[in-house]
């Protein structure tokens, strides 16, 4: 799903950083392991720089821009999530977006895509703590693209998707409406790299509300108690991301 934007409001949050955003796609999938228990991907180290040359998400232009003047944006990051009760590292996300002046002179701005993998919650779905006499059936969170976003601004939307045997896939946490995100940076940017053009930067939003799962079967409301949702304050979104950019006119 595409989406584009466009205002008056300057440079756009990574560039707040210093230097131009970035953001793009990593192929997730789904990781598995024993019958009844959900996890999450190996974590992931560090990134060699050459890593960051696949450019196979980005979106197609509006018409009428400069190829040239437009860029094509890679980040990825593991988040730190604070949602209600539960506080857990996300596995890998990546995202994709493109950005540049549209022909009216305003900033534009195409998303082009999300990918993550599932990531444990601990205490699986009943909350059974480790070493807990009975194994607790698995659960996982899996972070999806909630359909806005505004790179110009720091706003980005996003669903948290729960994955257990014992839920229906349609159990979602900001099914409805999505989890809405005003992100702000929490330090400088730094170049780790000049080519390609890599860079790293901090940001958080603590301001958001987290809604209460929805569509989870029989499950749903002990699952809003289990994961202390709706939450409308003291939840938190931290990460360290890495971002990389390639203009239009050097796409293959």
């Amino acid at each position: 799903m595409s989406e584009t934007t466009a205002a008056r409001r300057g440079p756009s949050f990574a560039r707040h950083l210093a230097v131009p955003v970035v953001a793009a796609l990593l192929a997730g999938v789904a990781a598995v392991g024993a019958p009844g228990v959900a996890h999450s991907a190996p974590a992931a180290g560090p990134r060699a720089v050459t890593d960051y040359t696949d450019y196979t998400d980005c979106p197609a232009l509006p018409e009428g821009v400069d190829p040239a003047r437009w860029r094509c944006e890679v980040h990825t990051a593991a988040p730190k999530l604070t949602m209600g009760k539960v506080t857990l590292t996300l596995a890998p996300i990546t995202m994709t977006h493109a950005e540049g002046p549209l022909p009216d002179g305003t900033d534009g701005g195409v998303w082009g895509g999300m990918h993550s993998t599932p990531t444990v919650v601990p205490g699986g779905l009943t909350g059974t703590p480790a070493g807990g006499h009975a194994p607790a059936p698995g659960l996982a969170i899996r972070p999806e693209y909630g359909g806005r976003s505004d790179f110009y601004t720091g706003r980005l939307s996003l669903r948290f998707r729960l994955l257990s045997p014992l839920l229906p896939h349609g159990c979602v946490i900001g099914a409805s409406e999505p989890v809405d995100f005003q992100v702000k940076r929490s330090g400088p940017s730094k170049w780790v790299s000049q080519d390609p053009p890599v860079i790293e930067f901090s940001a958080y939003d603590d301001t958001f509300a987290a809604p209460a799962p929805e569509h989870c079967g029989p499950l749903t409301g002990f699952l809003g108690r289990r994961l202390g949702l709706p939450a409308a304050t003291g939840n938190l979104l931290s990460y360290d991301a890495l971002y990389t950019f390639r203009t239009y006119d050097r796409l293959s």
